[in-house]
């Protein structure tokens, strides 16, 4: 299974600057410091937008949830501030986790795994920093019912064609 929370309006993500002393020298990623990223630039940027609050684009920044679960938030377009976005995708991701450990818990099924991504951008108008959406994958190892053998016919029948390896 596969679920995300993105944002519903299109921006532009740039890359977060890494500290230098975490990287290896020959970074593709600009640092504070190198020619593309000055500090200066940078602490003007963090200035404005402590001292004016959300910019007209984080404003804006509307969250939906694209998986076909109804039992979870965000399945419509809904704000969140950039200060509190980590928490509250966190929080929707668990929703799917959540999902997945009653599915696993079911009689002869087992939850293998879950994991919870989290994607983090910097806003192009004022440089706060936010998390832009996450992902969380989930396997079930379903048992062998007749309704679990239908289960995993459907599953196979999703996902036959979706990689393809062709050796010339």
């Amino acid at each position: 299974m596969f679920f995300s929370i993105h944002p519903a309006v299109n921006s532009a993500y740039t890359k977060a600057p890494v500290p230098a002393a975490s990287m290896p020298e020959s970074s593709p990623f600009p640092t504070v410091g190198s020619p593309s990223v000055s500090k200066a630039s940078t602490d003007n940027r963090t200035q404005k937008a402590e001292s004016k609050g959300e910019c007209q684009t984080c404003k804006e920044r509307k969250y939906i949830d694209g998986s076909n679960e109804g039992n979870v938030s965000f399945k419509t377009p809904g704000h969140i501030a950039p200060e509190s976005s980590a928490g509250v995708v966190l929080s929707h991701e668990n929703e799917h986790v959540a999902n997945a450990k009653r599915e696993g818990n079911k009689p002869g099924n087992e939850l293998v795994s879950a994991n919870v991504s989290l994607k983090i951008a910097i806003c192009p108008e004022c440089g706060r920093s936010y998390v832009a959406g996450g992902t969380t994958r989930t396997t079930i190892k379903y048992g062998d019912s007749a309704y679990d053998k239908n289960k995993k016919a459907s599953d196979l029948n999703a996902l036959l064609g979706s990689n393809i390896d062709i050796t010339l």
